[in-house]
């Protein structure tokens, strides 16, 4: 009796680790192209942005052949500076290749439209002060943080599709029409 219950135990230890592996490989295997980004998945990665403080758009290929295109990072780098204080940093190229994955699964057709990409300590001091919701150690102050929309996708879609990606923060703001995203830990509010 004892035996057949340590058995029937094992069995359900072995098929809760059966299940938890599976599921593991079930996730692994959808969001391959996430968790591979820098592979070779594609000859060529391009992202287009309207900066709605500065109206300047961008499309540029970003990587190419296997690896960063330089002048592409610096022309996005460009483009979502802080529009403030005229500052620059290297956005990570992690939180890039999230928005081209974001792109291509919503299937849009139109460029991203940036509120906020890399934001000063000083810039974002003196948001916090506006705006009680301005996080203190903001990701955007490294350059892993952009807040965008696209306007031919329904902002809800867009938020559930990059929370579905497990790949960061998402943050929805309805009122004000824009998602924010980072590629912090997971979650989202």
């Amino acid at each position: 009796m004892d035996r057949s219950k340590k058995r029937s135990n094992s069995n359900k230890i072995n098929r809760r680790k059966f299940l938890h592996y599976s599921s593991a490989a079930t996730v692994a295997s959808i969001f391959s192209p996430l968790i591979h980004a820098n592979t070779k998945l594609t000859s060529e990665k391009t992202l287009s942005f309207i900066n709605l403080h500065t109206d300047e758009a961008l499309s540029c290929c970003y990587w190419a052949d296997g690896k960063y295109n330089p002048s592409g990072l610096a022309e996005i780098n460009h483009i979502l500076r802080d529009h403030r204080a005229n500052e620059m940093i290297d956005m990570d190229t992690k939180l890039l290749d999230l928005l081209y994955i974001l792109h291509q699964a919503v299937d849009s057709n139109s460029p991203f439209h940036v509120i906020s990409g890399y934001r000063s300590p000083h810039t974002n001091n003196k948001l916090r002060k506006q705006d009680k919701g301005v996080a203190k150690r903001s990701l955007h102050m490294q350059g892993k943080a952009i807040d965008i929309r696209l306007p031919d996708v329904e902002l809800k879609h867009l938020r559930d599709t990059a929370i579905s990606l497990q790949a960061g923060g998402i943050g929805y703001y309805s009122k004000s029409n824009f998602i924010h995203i980072d590629i912090g830990k997971p979650r989202s509010w």
